[in-house]
């Protein structure tokens, strides 16, 4: 041990003083919690036991005193280390490289498989395996609870356990490192000596503190136990990736959005997360105000991830969030929120937390979404678009879920008059979003459909009365007659790729002139080096953004459905490239500095992606009965 490296010394002595890019990251998790992993092997973002919970390491949002678990060898070398996920799972393999060898660190959260079911513990694994040469590697861990706030008890409860304890956060801890209390009593540190063939493993569980005491911990451990944990997760999620029905030239990229798709789903509820991740900044150079926290799930994600999700053949994944959101509303429109906790949580307070630097001093830091409280009408028609989807798949609703939806359906025609925050969540003034106006005539268009293929019964001449007053708004106010394209809100001349959507729902057919000549002008107007801008104009943040990478996969589907392959595919390979070489992808990207920006990895970009390759498969021939799938 070197004792100069461990604390009281400042937390990120081991490592260098500038935060990594956002691309140096991995993902890991066990569809109930995430954590983010470096490329230099430190684990510097984590909340456990949920996605949403308390984060006990908080490194990515402050480098200096934020927790963290560290692995790396002792070795300086000039070769990078290199990563990949083992295939068709989300177990990270990091290979570090030394002019006498290299050995590998193998990173996740352990699961259940199908026969043993879920496990009401979380258990995040590091293991050090030994290939060629001998490498001294050193651990390092420095819990943080309550996101950075709290510094833990550490307590030895036998051979090779410790307890990590803060509040109502705990973690066991099991290895054979040879483990010590570093100076300031508040970590864990140690090394061993790895050669070809040899392993050192590190497991931390996250438990009830109430629940530790020497006598209940001893079978936590163990190598034969962590080893044969790690073989069933890697069987596990291959059992789940192999049910994916994907073919053609991107099948593998379009798997691993999938595999990430999952691994944001929280199982005993069906909902998935926007992104594990909180106030990284979407703000160009990581200034504004633009930092926001997407631990949470969304509606305006349903429609896109119950459509994608079926294509692929996970159905019961699709029906288990349908079934989240019509839970989590009560069963009525007036509790509808546009987002809610991963349990169903509707109050998601937004708070600021003074107390962390933020991502290369980005602030503020925010936990929970005022965005709750918002009125996006686009809610309305994402729902019954599902549901109409669904019924498309076999699935007809209840008399109770038929009751909910006839609800959606009056509060679309009672409020789409009014102004509303829209798909992107303005927190300007409202306006009048053509996006929203077209999500609630989808949502009496699929009422309508609906009513007549079940047999319902459903006020069917004011329905279609309303309908036709909301499409004849939209192609007065909303469509710029001289240029010949739909705008962004009603009365405006301001573009927004947002309305790249309208095909999808309906509204327009992808190759209606009028689309087209949108398409072609958003193309256009919104371009940023072959990426896409949501929009131009001032949403009253103080930064400037930078691409958004769903909509430019929107447009890859726009254009490929259009009958544009060689158009499509250019724009497709663009997206797709600002992916990181494990292929995660974060919300928005930065063309001039080629970095990624935003909360990462993205539920939204990762499901756009999916749309984009099917939508490219089928044009190209290549697709699988699902691929080829019409998006209408």
């Amino acid at each position: 041990m070197r004792p100069g490296n461990w604390p009281g010394a400042p937390l990120s002595s081991r490592l260098p003083d500038e935060y990594p890019p956002i691309a140096d990251y991995a993902l890991i998790g066990d569809c109930h919690a995430a954590a983010l992993v470096s490329r230099q092997g430190s684990i510097d973002w984590c909340c456990l036991p949920r996605f949403d919970s308390g984060a006990c390491f908080t490194r990515v949002l402050d480098r200096e005193h934020g927790g963290f678990c560290e692995v790396r060898p002792e070795v300086e070398s000039n070769l990078p280390p290199s990563r990949m996920y083992l295939e068709g799972t989300l177990v990270l393999v990091t290979t570090f490289n030394a002019p006498g060898g290299h050995a590998r660190l193998i990173d996740c959260f352990t699961m259940a498989d199908s026969e043993t079911g879920p496990s009401e513990q979380r258990e995040l694994v590091r293991i050090v395996e030994g290939e060629r040469g001998t490498f001294e590697f050193s651990v390092s861990l420095a819990p943080r609870f309550d996101y950075g706030a709290v510094d833990p008890w550490i307590r030895h409860l036998g051979p090779q356990i410790y307890s990590a304890i803060g509040g109502d956060d705990a973690l066991l801890v099991w290895s054979d490192f040879d483990l010590e209390p570093g100076k300031d009593r508040h970590s864990l540190h140690g090394t061993a000596t790895v050669r070809p063939g040899e392993r050192v493993r590190l497991s931390l569980t996250s438990v009830d503190p109430a629940k530790i005491d020497a006598e209940g911990v001893s079978d936590i451990g163990g190598a034969n136990g962590v080893d044969q944990r790690v073989e069933r997760t890697v069987a596990t999620w291959r059992e789940w990736s192999e049910r994916l029905e994907i073919e053609g030239a991107d099948a593998e990229p379009a798997a691993r959005s999938a595999v990430v798709l999952q691994a944001l789903t929280y199982t005993p509820t069906g909902a998935i997360v926007a992104a594990p991740t909180t106030s990284l900044p979407a703000g160009r150079g990581g200034r504004g105000s633009r930092n926001w926290d997407y631990r949470y799930t969304w509606i305006r994600d349903s429609t896109l991830a119950v459509r994608t999700m079926a294509r692929l053949g996970c159905e019961e994944e699709a029906e288990g969030f349908r079934r989240f959101i019509e839970r989590s509303a009560a069963g009525n429109a007036k509790d509808l929120q546009i987002l809610f906790g991963v349990g169903g949580e509707r109050r998601l307070t937004e708070l600021e937390l003074d107390h962390l630097e933020g991502y290369r001093g980005a602030q503020p830091i925010r936990i929970g979404n005022s965005a709750a409280g918002q009125l996006q009408l686009d809610a309305y028609g994402q729902l019954l678009d599902q549901s109409w989807r669904w019924y498309q798949r076999g699935h007809e609703p209840d008399d109770d879920y038929w009751r909910f939806l006839v609800d959606l359906v009056e509060a679309a025609i009672e409020h789409w008059e009014d102004p509303d925050r829209g798909i992107w969540e303005w927190r300007a003034e409202p306006r009048h979003f053509v996006h929203s106006k077209v999500l609630c005539w989808a949502a009496v268009d699929r009422g309508l459909k609906l009513a007549e293929h079940c047999m319902r019964k459903a006020p069917e001449r004011r329905w279609k009365q309303a309908r036709e007053e909301m499409r004849e708004a939209v192609e007065r106010r909303g469509y710029d007659r001289e240029r010949g394209v739909f705008v962004q809100s009603f009365d405006a001349k301001d573009l927004d790729a947002a309305i790249l959507r309208l095909p999808s729902v309906d509204f327009v057919t992808y190759d209606d002139e009028r689309m087209v000549r949108t398409a072609d002008a958003i193309r256009e107007e919104l371009d940023w080096d072959g990426l896409l801008r949501r929009y131009s104009v001032d949403d009253g943040n103080d930064a400037e953004e930078g691409a958004f990478v769903a909509c430019s996969f929107w447009l890859v589907e726009c254009l490929a459905r259009q009958g544009r392959p060689e158009e499509a595919r250019a724009t497709y390979d663009r997206a797709v490239a600002t992916a990181n070489e494990l292929g995660l992808m974060s919300e928005e990207y930065d063309p001039e500095t080629d970095e990624m920006l935003g909360n990462f990895p993205q539920a939204l970009s990762h499901l756009s992606h999916l749309e984009a390759a099917l939508a490219l498969a089928g044009t190209e021939g290549e697709g699988s009965a699902r691929g080829t799938e019409p998006s209408g």
